[in-house]
């Protein structure tokens, strides 16, 4: 069986790591993801199905899990900055967080929001809360969110880190069929190397990526 190319990081060769259920995960052994195979990524009417369902009220339980992100956020963000929710969902409780602290949050989500003028601008700070883990073609989807960045920005990455693999057949992370791309804390440092981005690990879960002042042109990964 030829090894495809990572699609996470495109510079690694993936090997097959598990099956579950007639689903076949392949794991990258440079940037140490793990993805679903190219060829059973669920359709675009599949995704929207089951989004639909999602019920992200503005309860107090919601908002303090999404504070995870926004409070290690915030303390780096000067005032009034313009930010950007990225794969915000049907309903963008984070966007409304941080627009009460005083920012502008442009919204951005192919199925709820699929504005292509809001990808046209660049924003000192852009959130992926729940989001990176649907990313059919990461590499791509991490291309955008470095361009669409201001030098000196910051990029919020929020999702469950892939740890034990002998957990990962029954995680609940890997059997919600919407996500196919599993990240290690290494993933994301991998990233933000690649990048020339400053990485953080605030808490559990939860990446803060600064792009440095002056951006080397990093080409393709």
């Amino acid at each position: 069986m030829l090894s495809p190319p990572c699609r996470v990081c495109r510079t690694g060769q993936t090997h097959p790591f598990l099956t579950v259920k007639g689903q076949a995960y392949w794991r990258c052994g440079q940037c140490q993801a793990t993805l679903l195979a190219a060829d059973q990524l669920p359709s675009p009417a599949f995704e929207k199905s089951r989004y639909d369902l999602h019920q992200n009220d503005a309860d107090e339980g919601y908002q303090r899990f999404l504070n995870r992100l926004a409070a290690p956020l915030l303390a780096h963000l000067g005032q009034g900055q313009q930010g950007l929710d990225y794969g915000c969902g049907p309903g963008p409780v984070l966007a409304a967080m941080l627009r009460r602290s005083g920012h502008r949050v442009e919204l951005y989500d192919p199925f709820f929001y699929p504005d292509p003028a809001v990808l046209a601008q660049t924003y000192d700070f852009i959130t992926c809360t729940e989001t990176v883990e649907h990313f059919h073609q990461p590499a791509t989807e991490f291309d955008r969110l470095n361009a669409l960045l201001k030098p000196g920005g910051w990029l919020g990455i929020m999702t469950c880190f892939q740890t034990d693999d002998r957990a990962f057949a029954n995680w609940h992370y890997r059997r919600d069929c919407t996500h196919v791309t599993f990240y290690r804390q290494e993933t994301l440092e991998y990233l933000a190397q690649h990048y020339g981005w400053r990485c953080q690990i605030p808490c559990r879960n939860v990446a803060l990526m600064q792009k440095p002042e002056s951006a080397p042109d990093s080409g393709q990964p």
